[in-house]
């Protein structure tokens, strides 16, 4: 890995080199997601067919009860199940157990007060009725991905909750469809790309319409669901992952190299990169990434993320190393330091904040409970994390007494003077001239 100091004048544009990596041209991919889309949605079922057959290069075959796009019943889903292995299984049922637990937390109520005059103010909170969960296919299988987003959709009261996913020759990974189960997931189609970005959108012969999108995806998946937002919600635009660790020159240097590689082995385009106030630290872990690489199965993949947005940053102190983080604010920061919570006082920006060095981001990824959708490409200065409020709305309630209207009538129809809005104020003057004349 790369050693800088901040120090050296350029290390502020290599930042923002790393930073900015995801900000790719993407007016092709667009043009290319805009045609599927309006195809989609004028030719439902049969354009989906027709685009899994010429992207993914899988026929889908029809499925039970006529359903054109195979989908996956609860028969299978069982079978399916009984293939994993019951240790396996009990982890997919405590990573839920634990998720459920964490989410439950989040729960808001509604409420609402009165004033002396009788007016009743408050906010209804109402769960979203559908939301549709894409989760990725391809080489990878990914139940963790379900159980985060599907978990606290359930918590928040969703009634329905639909699920797409690539097909491939081989179906659906059963670990996937368990953790669908277990999460409480009501329909599975194997549609992936953005063509099921369409589907879920504006709905199809087979698959429902729904309200809200979440979950992520490649280039395609991600243009399309920022182009359906207005048709629909959707949870953010997912870029690639990153990490950033600030160091104090305590700790092993492989366990830092490790915890490196564990999101640049995530696709080429992924951040690692390290902060640390000790030279000494930082040179052995470079040579500690350079060793472990070399162990990996996705060794190519980590090896052009490290070579091309991994970097090691000497600070001169951690009040520096905070400052610099909270500049990128990352997906993930692990404060690998002797006194984490001092540290945390001067965090502001991060998706998700790993506390100590027995913390490590991958605890996050699966089993500590807190949800492992986060905001990416600094978008975590007023981002947030995926939870249970992405699955709620919220109504403003409004019950105005005789007393409370007599009380703000007269201001309310100054303030549409100024406004210069004459139908607002007469539809309050038409109640006070009623008044009046009773």
């Amino acid at each position: 890995m790369k050693i800088f100091s901040t120090k050296e004048k350029g290390f502020i544009k290599i930042i923002d080199a790393i930073t900015k990596r995801g900000e790719a041209d993407t007016s092709k991919v667009e043009e290319i997601v805009k045609a599927v889309l309006k195809d989609v949605k004028k030719n439902g079922d049969k354009s989906l067919l027709k685009y899994s057959l010429k992207f993914d290069k899988v026929k889908i075959k029809q499925g039970q009860g006529g359903c054109p796009l195979g989908a996956v019943k609860g028969q299978e889903i069982q079978k399916a199940i009984k293939t994993i292995p019951k240790k396996d299984l009990e982890i997919l049922k405590l990573a839920a157990k634990r998720i459920k637990s964490f989410h439950e937390r989040q729960l808001q109520n509604s409420w609402a007060f009165n004033e002396k005059d009788g007016t009743i103010l408050g906010r209804i909170i109402t769960p979203i009725e559908k939301v549709g969960i894409y989760v990725p296919g391809g080489k990878a299988s990914y139940p963790s991905t379900v159980l985060m987003n599907a978990i606290p959709a359930k918590i928040a009261g969703v009634q329905e909750i639909t699920m797409v996913t690539p097909p491939s020759k081989n179906g659906i990974s059963p670990y996937v469809l368990a953790a669908a189960y277990i999460a409480g997931v009501d329909k599975i189609y194997q549609i992936g790309g953005a063509q099921a970005i369409a589907a879920l959108a504006y709905g199809t012969e087979t698959i429902p319409k729904v309200d809200k999108i979440v979950g992520p995806g490649n280039i395609y998946v991600a243009t399309a669901k920022r182009l359906v937002f207005g048709a629909v919600d959707i949870d953010m635009i997912a870029g690639p992952s990153e990490i950033l660790i600030v160091n104090d020159g305590t700790g092993e240097p492989s366990w830092l190299a490790a915890d490196l590689l564990s999101q640049a082995e995530h696709d080429e385009l992924a951040s690692s990169i390290l902060l640390t106030t000790s030279k000494r630290m930082a040179e052995a872990a470079a040579k500690e990434v350079s060793r472990q690489i070399k162990e990996l199965k996705r060794e190519a993949i980590a090896k052009k993320s490290i070579d091309r947005y991994g970097a090691i940053i000497i600070t001169k102190d951690l009040k520096e190393a905070a400052d610099i983080a909270n500049r990128i604010a990352p997906e993930h920061l692990e404060l690998f330091v002797k006194k984490p919570f001092e540290i945390l006082k001067k965090i502001k920006n991060a998706g998700a904040i790993f506390l100590g060095q027995n913390t490590p981001e991958a605890l996050g990824d699966y089993m500590a409970g807190t949800n492992h959708t986060l905001p990416t490409g600094g978008t975590a200065r007023f981002s947030s994390p995926l939870g249970v409020e992405d699955f709620i709305k919220r109504s403003s309630v409004l019950a105005f007494s005789k007393k409370g209207f007599e009380k703000l009538g007269k201001d309310v129809v100054r303030f549409a003077d100024i406004e210069g809005l004459e139908a607002h104020g007469k539809s309050v003057k038409i109640r006070m001239y009623s008044e009046r004349q009773k």
